[in-house]
Parts: structure tokens; sequence; C-alpha cells
């Protein structure tokens, strides 16, 4: 049995998060609809989830036509059996993280990031895997004693420290 691997692109605008796991079964899309629309009421969001076996189509729900249109483009480039990518405008992983893992069939979360990521793929003659993720760019630096203030600041403008 051959094994190649492939890289993809997630293709998203810079404002746009998205989030990318592994999940077990077509309840899948509505679970996950459940999860962020109790999260974050009036989330702007777009899933699509490959199904493995049977007809093996991309399932899609979501709130934005636009995002919804990139999570099912994205979930057919990446093509891995099982996996679900949703696409979020004006709420961010950090406030749906927590229900998404809590959504029985959710195996892993292999990311949730706004920055460019590529999904590093394994595919042989039954399917194709996500073996990794390269989320946004490598370090430049250790952060200094000013680069700490400055995270510090950022958190409490948007609101996640006192």
């Amino acid at each position: 049995m051959s094994l190649k691997f492939k890289a993809v692109p997630i293709e998203k605008e810079e404002e746009i998060n998205c989030i990318l796991g592994q999940s077990h079964f077509v309840k899948t899309v509505e679970d996950l609809y459940e999860a962020m629309v109790n999260s974050v009421p009036g989330a702007k969001f777009g899933i699509a989830f490959c199904e493995a076996s049977h007809k093996r189509l991309v399932r899609y729900a979501g709130t934005d036509d636009e995002l919804i249109y990139l999570a099912k483009k994205n979930a057919l480039a990446i093509g891995a059996g099982h996996s679900f990518i949703i696409m979020m405008k004006e709420c961010f992983p950090i406030n749906v993280l927590n229900a998404i893992r809590g959504v029985p069939e959710v195996c892993c979360i292999f990311c949730a990031t706004a920055n460019p990521t590529t999904v590093v793929l394994a595919e042989n003659e039954g399917g194709r895997g996500i073996m990794g993720i390269i989320d946004g760019k490598m370090p430049s630096d250790i952060e200094s004693p000013k680069d700490i203030e400055e995270r510090r600041t950022l958190l409490r403008k948007f609101g996640y420290k006192l």
C-alpha cells in the first residue's frame, strides 16, 4: 500500500477564525451547530463535515452563507474522513471550544486559529487523514518585558483579564 503526503492551505480571509477537528458520526453537523448557537447567540459561522462512509458527502450547516460556502470549499479540499471545519466571524474560538469539545462525536481538535493555516495530509488507496497542522509562522524572537506588557494590555482590552 502506497502512502503520499499532501499539504492543503485553508482558504479564508484574515479576519475569519476556523476550527478544524475530527469526529465520528454524521450527527456531528447538527450537534456542532447547536454548540455554536448555544455558546454565542447571533454568531456568524459555517460548518462542514466530511462523511467517511455511505454516500461520503460533505455535510454542512451554519448561519452565514459566505462562511458556509468557505467551510464546504475547505472541507472538500481537505477531504479527510470524518474531519470537520468551522469558519466563524464576530466570535472567537475561545468562546466556543469547550462546547465543541463537549460534543459527544468530537474526537479531537487540530487547530483553532485566524492565522494562515496548512493542513498536512496523508493519502493512500483507502482514503485521506490529517497528520498535522502548520498554524501561522515560526517565532522570530523571545518576548521582551515591553512585549509582556503589550500582551497583558491586549488581554485586558479584549476583556479576558481584569
